[in-house]
């Protein structure tokens, strides 16, 4: 599983011109899910992104987390993030997780970071989606679960 993680003071994604989801201060994440993932892969990342501590505290040191600042979450499924572009000019993506698997750990993440985050929103699993943001900072991370302790 990997994540691209953005912290962000507002983030919004639409389908068709219209928004379906939109947070204010958090992290819009760009979840991709490879055949290897598992609910146990999942329960890690969920783990260790709640945890992060990259809000400022009010000495301006990155030492507060989604909790400790209220922030909300912005999911959205990115099965490019597998791409392989070592041949050639055409990524492969055969190191993607395949649809059904992928929406259902999609899905289950999303369900976990409910667990723990008052306001979580998503995109639309396989559509076409346009992500509009303020990137914090910027503040981005990439988080791969073959690299999570």
């Amino acid at each position: 599983m990997k994540v691209v993680l953005q912290r962000v003071s507002r983030a919004a994604v639409s389908v068709d011109g219209e928004v379906i989801g939109a947070i204010g201060k958090g992290f819009l994440l760009l979840l991709g899910v490879s055949d290897t993932d598992t609910e146990q892969t999942a329960d890690r990342m969920v783990d260790k992104i709640c945890k992060l501590r990259i809000f400022e505290d009010e000495n301006g040191k990155t030492n507060l987390s989604l909790a400790d600042v209220g922030g909300a979450l912005l999911v959205v499924s990115q099965f490019t993030l597998y791409a392989d572009c070592k041949k050639g000019n055409r990524p492969s993506f055969i190191k993607a997780g395949g649809p059904k698997l992928a929406e259902e750990l999609y899905e289950y993440v999303i369900a976990r970071c409910r667990e723990r985050v008052q306001t979580v929103e998503h995109g639309s699993f396989g559509a076409h989606m346009k992500i509009d943001l303020e990137n914090d900072g910027p503040f981005t991370l990439v988080l791969d679960s073959g690299e999570l302790s």
